[in-house]
C-alpha cells in the first residue's frame, strides 16, 4: 500500500492534538487556520481514516486517531528534534571540523593558526589528519583540506593561500663550491623526500627551467621534511626542502643553500572545501579565519 501524505500534514495533525484545538495549533504553528484544516483533512483522505471528530468548540481523537497519534507522534517529534539539532549545529560556533594537511606544512605553518582559532572559538574542535600520502578526502569525510601543488579534488573549491619554494641545501661544513649548475648535482650524496623525487628548478634571473632527478647515491628516502632537514644538517647529503624550513637554519649557520640562483617553480598551497551553501557556521568561521591570517 502506498501513502502519499506529507510530513507537513502529519505535523499539522500532531499540533492539533498537542494543543487541543485547531485555533491554538494555528497560532503555535503560525499557520492560517484554513491551511491547517486543509492539511489535516488531506492526511485523513490519504489514510482513508477519520482521525478527528470536530465540532464548533472542540476536537476529539477517534479510535483510529488515537492509534495513529500514539504510534507516530514520537517518531515525528524525534524528527523535529533532529532537525532542530542540525539547525543549531549549522548556526552556532560549535562542533568538530575534520582537516587534512601535509605533515610539515600542517605542523610548521598551519599549527599556529589553528591554535589561535581554537583560542578564539572554545566550543569548536579540530580533528587534524596529517599525512603526506594522497588520501580520499571524500571517503574520509574531510571538511577542509590543505594541498600543496596539484590535487585531484577538482570538484572542491580551492582558495590560494601562499606559494612555497623549495631550495637545494647542504650542511654548512660541506664544500659545494664545484656545484655551479644543476648538472653538477649528479653523483653527490642525496637525501630524498619521496613526494619530491624530481626537482623542478628555475633560474631566478633568466627563468631557465631544468629538471634534476636523483637516481644515484641516494643515502636516505623519507616522507617527512623534518627528518629530511635533520639528515641534511647532519651532512648525510644534499636535499630539496621548503624555504620555510631551510631559511631559519641558513640564517643560524646550520645549513647553506646550494645553487642559490636556482629554486623550484613556486608550488601553490590551497585550502579546499565544498560549496559554502548550507555549510555549518563553524566551517565558515575557520575558512574566513585562515584566509584573513594569510592576508586573503
Amino acid at each position: 500500500m502506498k501513502f502519499n501524505y506529507s510530513l507537513d500534514d502529519m505535523r499539522s495533525f500532531c499540533a492539533v492534538v498537542r494543543y487541543g484545538s485547531f485555533r491554538q495549533a494555528s497560532i503555535m504553528l503560525d499557520m492560517p487556520l484554513s491551511t491547517l484544516s486543509r492539511r489535516v483533512a488531506k492526511l485523513e483522505a490519504d489514510l482513508a481514516l477519520r482521525l478527528l471528530n470536530r465540532d464548533a468548540h472542540r476536537v476529539q481523537l477517534t479510535h483510529a486517531g488515537q492509534q495513529y497519534y500514539k504510534s507516530s507522534a514520537h517518531l515525528f517529534y524525534e524528527l523535529e528534534n533532529v532537525a532542530c539539532c542540525l539547525l543549531q549545529d549549522k548556526n552556532e560556533a560549535k562542533g568538530t571540523i575534520r582537516i587534512s594537511a601535509p605533515v610539515n606544512f600542517g605542523s610548521d605553518i598551519l599549527a599556529p593558526h589553528f591554535n589561535a582559532f581554537l583560542k578564539q572559538y572554545p566550543d569548536i574542535h579540530l580533528d587534524l589528519r596529517l599525512s603526506n600520502q594522497a588520501i580520499d578526502i571524500d571517503a574520509q569525510a574531510i571538511d577542509v583540506a590543505f594541498r600543496i601543488g596539484e590535487h585531484s579534488a577538482n570538484h572542491w573549491i580551492g582558495r590560494q593561500l601562499t606559494n612555497i619554494r623549495f631550495m637545494i641545501c647542504a650542511a654548512s661544513d660541506i664544500d659545494v663550491s664545484d656545484i655551479q649548475t644543476p648538472n653538477d648535482l649528479a653523483g653527490y650524496p642525496t637525501v630524498l623526500c619521496t613526494p619530491m623525487s624530481t626537482w623542478h628548478l628555475q633560474h631566478r634571473i633568466t627563468g631557465e627551467v631544468q629538471t634534476h632527478q636523483p637516481t644515484n647515491n641516494i643515502r636516505l628516502k623519507v616522507d617527512n621534511i623534518s627528518l629530511l632537514t635533520g639528515a641534511i644538517a647532519d651532512g648525510i647529503g644534499l636535499g630539496f626542502i621548503p624555504d620555510y624550513d631551510a631559511q631559519p637554519l641558513i640564517t643560524s649557520g646550520g645549513l647553506q643553500q646550494v645553487l642559490p640562483d636556482w629554486n623550484n617553480q613556486p608550488r601553490g598551497c590551497q585550502m579546499l572545501y565544498r560549496d559554502r551553501d548550507n555549510m555549518p557556521h563553524r566551517m565558515h568561521l575557520l575558512i574566513d579565519f585562515i584566509l584573513k591570517r594569510f592576508g586573503k
